[in-house]
């Protein structure tokens, strides 16, 4: 995935002037694009470009031009790192949002569960009311029932 940055903001990333940039730009070092009027620099190609010609314009011994091989590496190194911290943060964002999506749903699911269960619970109380009362009233029944059996007994 490549990263373009806006010129002001590359020249803030690689400390230079932008008139530097943009005669860069004009002598074709750095990858550009344009889109709607506004010029935008590749950034990993953008910094390894910058990086070597300040160091050709530097003279110093060999060794220290290690260093800046090794400084250009690092640069290119960060930058892949930032592209990919960046890719692993929206993939994340999008397995947050299907999950918060997921749960959303299952919760809506268990409440209409429970609004089920709940009327069904109503109407297993009201009929078990009713069966009491039934229970109660054919008690009351046989009783009077024995009672009177008991009665008819004793008279004769």
């Amino acid at each position: 995935m490549q990263t373009y940055l806006s010129v002001d903001e590359f020249c803030k990333l690689v400390h230079l002037e932008r008139e530097v940039i943009e005669g860069m730009i004009k002598r074709g070092v750095l990858n550009t694009k344009e889109e709607n009027g506004k010029i935008y620099i590749e950034a990993n190609e953008g910094t390894m470009s910058v990086v070597p010609s300040v160091s050709a314009n530097l003279s110093i011994t060999s060794k220290p031009s290690e260093g800046f091989s090794f400084v250009e590496k690092t640069i290119g190194t960060i930058l892949n790192l930032h592209e990919k911290v960046l890719d692993a943060k929206d993939e994340t964002l999008d397995a947050l949002r299907n999950e918060n999506k997921f749960l959303k749903e299952a919760l809506f699911s268990m409440q209409e569960l429970y609004d089920e269960d709940r009327k069904t619970i109503d109407t297993l109380n009201e009929q078990l009311k009713k069966a009491n009362e039934e229970i109660e009233f054919l008690k009351r029944k046989y009783k009077l029932m024995w009672n009177k059996a008991v009665e008819n007994f004793k008279d004769s």
